[in-house]
C-alpha cells in the first residue's frame, strides 16, 4: 500500500526511457525498408499514400496500446475474450505467433542480414554466412529478453540512441548537405498503379505494429507497473503520453524514408522491397561510409525490435500456460525465429502477406472495440457480431493474397471472382469497412432490445470466466451467456 501511495507519476526520466522503449521496439526491419518501398512506389502520389500509411503503421499502433490499457488488459487473450474462448485463443496465438516465430521476427535477422552483412561477404556464401549470423542474432536477443524488467534499460539507454543519431545523419546528408528535398516537388506520378491513399494505407500491414501494439502493449503496461504506477486511469494516461511522444518521433521519421524513397527515383530503379534501395541511397549519398552506417542502424533496428517480439510472445503464452512458462517459450520462440529466418528475407515476406490480410481486420476491430471500452464495456453480443462480420472479409482477403501456387487452383479462384463481382470495396481490399461496421452496430441494436447489460466494471464477470476457462464452469450449467463476459485485469 506505501508504493501504491508513493507511486502516483512518472519523473521525466522515466517517460523518456519509457518512450524510447516504445520507439525502439516498433521501429525495426519493417520500418527500414517498407517506408523506403512506398515512396519509391507511390513517386508523385506520395501525399496521400503517406496518410495512408501513417494510420495503419502510427496510428492504430498507438490505439493498439491504449486499447489494452482502457480495458486493463494483461494480454491479448484477456482482449479478445469476450468474442468467445476459442477466438481469444485463436488471436492469441495466431498474432503472437506471426510477431513471434512464423514472420516478423525471423524477417529481423533476414532483413538485417540482407542489409548489413550481405554487402560485406563474397559471393556464394551467403547461406553459411547467414546461418552464422542468424545464430548470434537470436543468442542475444535471447539474452536481453531473459528479464523484462529490465527492457527499458537495455533498449532504452543503449541500442535506441545509437539508432537516432544514425538516422540523424542520414537525413542531413540527404536533405541539408545535398539538398535533394527540392526535389520531391518535381516528382509528378506515380511509379506503381493504386499508389495512393489506399496502397499507403495496406502496405502499413506490412509494418506488423498495429499486431505488435498489441503485444508491445502489454510489455509497457507491465514496465508502468514496475515503475510504481498502480491505478489503471493514470497508467491509460501514461500510455496516452508516452505512445504520443514515441509514435510521434517514429512518424517523422517514416516521413522521411518515404521522401527518400521517392527522391531516389532521379539516381536509382525502383526496386521490388525496399532493401536493396535503401542501400542504393546510401551508397549515392556517402559510398562506402554510408553502407556501413546503414549496416549498424539495421542490426541496431531489427534487434531491438526482435528483443520486444520474442518477449511478447513468450509472456503472453506464459501467462496462458503457466505450467510452461515465460522462460520455456522464450527459448521455443528463439530457436524456432532462428530456423525460419534462414529460408530467406523474400519467401518469408511472400508467406506473410496472406496472414496479414486475415489478422488486420480482426485486429483493427478488436482495437476499435476496447477503445470503445468506456461506453459497451467488454458486451458479448457486440464482440461477437462485429468480430463475426470482420471474420468473413478477412478470409476473403486472406484468399486474395495467396501465394500464386494457391490462389490459381480451381477452388480459390472461384472465391475471389465471386468477391470481386459481389463484395464491396473488395477490389481495394478494404472490404472490411462495411462488414465491421454492420457487425458493430448490429450488434449494439440486439443487445440494446434485449436488454443486455453495457456496463463497463467487468469484475463481477470477470470471477465466472475465470472458472470457465480452468474449467469449472461446466459444471454450472445454468450461468447465462451474458453473465461470462470478458476478463479485467
Amino acid at each position: 500500500m506505501e508504493m501504491k501511495a508513493k507511486s502516483t507519476h512518472l519523473t521525466k526520466k522515466q517517460y523518456l526511457t519509457l518512450g524510447s522503449m516504445l520507439f525502439a521496439l516498433f521501429f525495426g526491419a519493417g520500418n527500414l525498408i517498407f517506408p523506403i518501398h512506398l515512396g519509391q512506389a507511390a513517386g508523385g502520389n506520395w501525399i496521400p499514400a503517406t496518410f495512408g500509411f501513417i494510420i495503419t503503421a502510427i496510428l492504430l499502433p498507438l490505439l493498439a496500446i491504449l486499447a489494452i490499457s482502457m480495458t486493463e488488459s494483461d494480454s491479448m487473450y484477456q482482449l479478445a475474450r469476450p468474442a468467445g474462448k476459442i477466438f481469444a485463443l485463436f488471436f492469441l496465438i495466431a498474432t503472437h505467433a506471426t510477431l513471434g516465430l512464423l514472420f516478423a521476427s525471423p524477417r529481423t535477422a533476414a532483413t538485417s542480414f540482407e542489409i548489413g552483412i550481405l554487402p560485406f561477404i563474397p559471393k556464394g556464401s551467403d547461406q553459411i554466412a547467414l546461418l552464422i549470423y542468424s545464430a548470434i542474432f537470436f543468442g542475444l536477443t535471447y539474452f536481453l529478453s531473459k528479464n523484462p524488467n529490465k527492457m527499458p534499460n537495455y533498449v532504452g539507454k543503449l541500442l535506441n540512441p545509437l539508432l537516432l543519431i544514425l538516422l540523424i545523419a542520414v537525413f542531413i546528408a540527404a536533405f541539408l548537405i545535398k539538398g535533394d528535398g527540392a526535389t520531391l516537388a518535381a516528382t509528378t506520378h506515380a511509379t506503381k498503379a493504386g499508389s495512393n491513399f489506399t496502397y499507403g494505407f495496406l502496405q502499413g500491414y506490412n509494418t506488423m505494429d498495429a499486431l505488435a501494439g498489441l503485444g508491445f502493449g502489454v510489455t509497457i503496461v507491465a514496465a508502468l507497473k514496475h515503475f510504481g504506477i498502480l491505478k489503471a486511469g493514470q497508467r491509460s494516461r501514461d500510455v496516452a503520453k508516452v505512445g504520443a511522444m514515441s509514435m510521434g518521433l517514429e512518424a517523422a521519421i517514416y516521413l522521411g524514408l518515404i521522401m527518400l524513397g521517392v527522391i531516389s527515383l532521379k539516381f536509382t530503379q525502383v526496386y521490388s522491397n525496399g532493401g536493396p534501395a535503401f542501400s542504393a541511397i546510401m551508397t549515392h549519398y556517402t559510398g562506402m561510409i554510408g553502407t556501413g552506417i546503414l549496416a549498424a542502424m539495421a542490426i541496431i533496428a531489427c534487434l531491438t525490435t526482435s528483443i520486444g517480439l520474442v518477449t511478447s510472445f513468450s509472456q503472453d503464452l506464459g501467462r496462458r500456460f503457466p505450467k510452461i512458462g515465460f522462460s520455456k517459450f522464450l527459448i521455443f520462440t528463439c530457436t524456432c525465429s532462428f530456423l525460419i529466418a534462414n529460408f530467406g528475407l523474400d519467401t518469408i515476406i511472400a508467406l506473410s502477406t496472406p496472414i496479414l490480410m486475415l489478422l488486420y481486420p480482426l485486429a483493427m476491430a478488436m482495437i476499435l472495440l476496447g477503445m470503445l471500452h468506456p461506453f459497451i464495456g467488454k458486451q458479448r453480443t457486440i464482440y461477437r457480431t462485429t468480430i463475426g462480420f470482420t471474420l468473413i472479409p478477412a478470409i476473403l482477403d486472406a484468399i486474395h493474397a495467396l501465394p500464386p501456387f494457391l490462389a490459381n487452383l480451381a477452388f480459390f479462384q472461384a472465391i475471389d471472382n465471386f468477391a470481386t463481382k459481389y463484395i464491396p470495396m473488395f477490389s481495394i481490399s478494404m472490404d472490411f469497412v462495411p462488414f465491421l461496421a454492420v457487425g458493430l452496430i448490429g450488434g449494439a441494436i440486439i443487445a440494446k432490445l434485449t436488454g443486455q447489460s453495457f456496463k463497463a466494471d467487468d469484475t463481477a464477470e470477470r470471477a465466472i470466466e475465470a472458472r470457465e476457462d480452468s474449467g469449472a464452469a461446466v459444471i454450472e450449467p445454468t450461468t447465462s451467456a451474458s453473465e461470462m463476459s470478458a476478463t479485467n485485469d
